[in-house]
């Protein structure tokens, strides 16, 4: 693998400034006429050419992989007017990957050309396509997931893979569809400490970004950020499934309502008992739970009967 180390460049002012004393003192020999001021002057005007040919300019979070004949020399990351050996490599010039996911109208254009050995070191954004997958447990779901990720190593992203762009695409894609099958989307029976899609994004989004870092560690690439931006059931199940988390929200609100009633109840058998308010033998207090549970239970409203006769009447 490709390791990235600091290449000696210099400032472009001095150099350019010593490249305009050469074309002048080219041209003045020339003037001249006489056999050895000419090949002065010609010796001159070619490193005059050559030393421009050395002038290149780096923007803030900008690098630049400096290749002499065919050798990885180095990296450089200074920042402004800069002046190297004329002989190192600018590169080819070839057409970006495929746009990867969604990009913005105003995001670069697929088919601008751009120098190969120039790479940017800011932060990127991929907004990934809707996936179809399988969850843990059989079910499609459709998944998408954002992923901010930088340039760490230009020699790894460079020389290693083929076009950094488009495997971070591809595997992203990958791990997103790796992930998708490893969790279940929502809670199933008796599988409430589960992890899940639905449940726990915050832990996912963590799984993708570390399954991600990875990945893109051979191509030099170093992930900022990675979490889900679309997560549901694909449509040929969707109505299935909301009937099911219907019946589940049914059942969970039934569990309360009982809970709660029950503790009610025995509240009050027990505040009855201790204040002696009244004796009730154990059929009575059958009947007052049963009472009691209908009306706590119920979900229409009760209307209560009065007893104007007696306790056992």
């Amino acid at each position: 693998m490709s390791r990235e180390r600091q290449a000696t460049v210099w400032s472009g002012w001095p150099m350019l400034a010593l490249t305009g004393a050469l074309y002048i003192l080219g041209a003045v020999m020339l003037a001249l006429g006489a056999v050895w001021q000419v090949w002065t002057g010609l010796g001159a005007l070619v490193l005059a050419v050559l030393s421009s040919l050395g002038f290149f300019t780096l923007q803030p979070n900008e690098a630049r992989v400096l290749i002499l004949f065919g050798r990885y020399m180095g990296t450089t990351r200074q920042v402004g007017f800069l002046w190297g050996n004329p002989f190192f490599s600018n590169g080819s010039t070839g057409k970006r990957s495929r746009p990867l996911g969604r990009r913005d109208p105003g995001a670069a254009q697929a088919s601008r050309r751009v120098p190969r050995y120039k790479v940017s070191l800011r932060a990127r954004t991929l907004n990934g396509e809707r996936l179809k997958v399988n969850d843990r447990s059989g079910n499609p779901v459709d998944i998408a997931a954002v992923v901010v990720w930088h340039v760490e190593d230009t020699a790894q992203a460079i020389f290693d893979v083929d076009d950094f762009e488009a495997y971070v695409g591809m595997q992203s894609e990958t791990a997103l569809r790796h992930l998708a099958t490893t969790y279940a989307y929502d809670h199933g029976e008796g599988e409430e400490t589960t992890v899940t899609l639905r449940g726990n994004v915050d832990q996912v989004s963590q799984a993708l970004k570390t399954e991600l870092g990875q990945r893109l560690a051979k191509a030099g690439i170093g992930v900022d950020e990675a979490r889900l931006t679309h997560l549901a059931y694909a449509p040929e199940i969707a109505q299935a499934m909301l009937r099911r988390q219907q019946a589940d929200a049914v059942i969970a609100a039934r569990r309360k309502i009982v809970q709660g009633a029950v503790g009610m109840v025995d509240q009050a058998l027990q505040m009855l008992s201790e204040r002696q308010v009244i004796e009730l033998d154990e059929e009575r207090k059958a009947s007052m739970v049963a009472n009691l549970m209908v009306v706590l239970c119920g979900e229409s409203q009760v209307t209560p009967v009065v007893n104007t006769g007696t306790l056992y009447q």
